[in-house]
């Protein structure tokens, strides 16, 4: 088996357990908290080293400079952001931040493709 097999491999297992999880706090967020044994007192602890990772992802993308990572990066922080905004909203929170930061990473991710398509295209 080669490595790059095996890299396949455990991002597949890593889509499936990711997918398990979010499926989890999707359907049943009681269930998706005991699942991942997370506590909602220790949840802004969580958030912080979320965001971290999200911005060690950022600083890869920055290095490596390729369209497509920069594409993937602002997908999912345009669906993380408009995500929050929606659920915020509906529970009448306060949403704006939230909702800037999906619309932002959205414009983003267009550049994004744009320059994707203009590379090919050379």
């Amino acid at each position: 088996m080669s490595l790059s097999l095996l890299t396949m491999l455990f991002g597949a297992l890593t889509l499936v357990v990711l997918g398990a999880m979010a499926l989890a706090f999707w359907l049943n967020p009681a269930r998706g908290l005991a699942l991942t044994t997370h506590r909602v007192e220790l949840l802004p602890r969580v958030m912080a080293d979320r965001y971290t990772a999200f911005a060690i992802l950022a600083v890869v993308a920055l290095v490596h400079g390729d369209p497509v990572l920069y594409a993937a990066l602002f997908a999912v922080c345009a669906f993380m952001g408009l995500a929050d905004g929606v659920i915020y909203a509906r529970a009448g929170q306060p949403h704006m931040k939230h909702t800037l930061s999906g619309v932002l990473s959205a414009i983003a991710l267009v550049v994004a493709l744009a320059a994707l398509l203009v590379e090919k295209g050379s």
